[in-house]
């Protein structure tokens, strides 16, 4: 798990361990991911798959192990440093402002990379106007790349569900992330709604952003994932193309023994 990783590995991690009191959530993960490529997730209910997410962006301090980003040590940071450092996600569990427009929820993303101070706020210097000016149209930009730029005035609560999952997405890419980290980002999808889904993770991606997907649909997951890693009680079981995935024994033996 200590290996240098290859040159090529843009976003990695190695020991990764967590424990809750005597209970370990994860065990020695490691993760290697190409830059512009999808990594994707998987493993059965309680795998350890969202905790990974909260250790890699800070919501939990890991007890032992590493992540790094394009050559960056992440590990230990809090959340706002850690997507100050250019990795940023979304929630299984919708997170809007319901009470705010679909441009104001995008906005809110986009304010980690304003270039003005306290003071520019408090006095409304120039610079303030010039800053406000630039993520206003960052943010039109990222809700005409998801299809909600007509929608930008609505109250976030008065849009249908599909749409509140892109909103969330539209909101991370205001962020300017170099890796986006989409927790279940179907939960709750029809088929046609995870069919267009699933074209904008890989327009995301031609975007020059790398993506790292925890997600249960497996026909999406098969469909636009470059790789798959399987965990399961905390441990990497298999990392592979979908195809090796597909056919390892030890993951079709855990999402059995999980259906028993």
């Amino acid at each position: 798990m200590s290996e240098r990783p290859h040159e090529d590995m843009y976003f990695h991690g190695s020991g990764i361990s967590l424990r809750f009191g005597g209970v370990a959530a994860l065990s020695e993960v490691g993760f290697q991911v190409r830059r512009n490529s999808l990594q994707a997730i998987i493993g059965p209910n309680g795998a350890g798959k969202t905790s990974l997410f909260n250790v890699i962006t800070g919501f939990y301090r890991m007890d032992e192990g590493d992540v790094r980003l394009d050559g960056d040590l992440i590990s230990g940071l809090p959340p706002h440093l850690v997507a100050r450092h250019g990795i940023v996600r979304t929630f299984q569990n919708l997170e809007i402002f319901t009470n705010m427009t679909v441009i104001e929820n995008v906005l809110t993303g986009g304010h980690l990379r304003v270039g003005y101070g306290p003071l520019d706020f408090f006095f409304r210097t120039p610079r303030f106007f010039r800053e406000e000016r630039k993520l206003r149209e960052l943010a039109k930009e990222c809700l005409d790349f998801v299809g909600l730029f007509e929608r930008r005035d609505l109250p976030a609560g008065q849009l249908p569900f599909g749409s509140q999952r892109l909103l969330e997405i539209a909101r991370a890419l205001a962020a300017e992330p170099k890796a986006l980290l989409l927790d279940e980002p179907a939960a709750g999808l029809n088929m046609k709604e995870t069919a267009a889904l699933g074209e904008l993770i890989r327009r995301i991606i031609d975007r020059g952003i790398t993506v790292v997907m925890v997600e249960h649909d497996m026909n999406l997951v098969m469909r636009i994932s470059d790789r798959i890693m399987v965990l399961n009680s905390g441990r990497v079981i298999a990392d592979g193309t979908p195809a090796e995935v597909r056919e390892n024994p030890t993951v079709i033996a855990a999402y059995l023994g999980e259906e028993e």
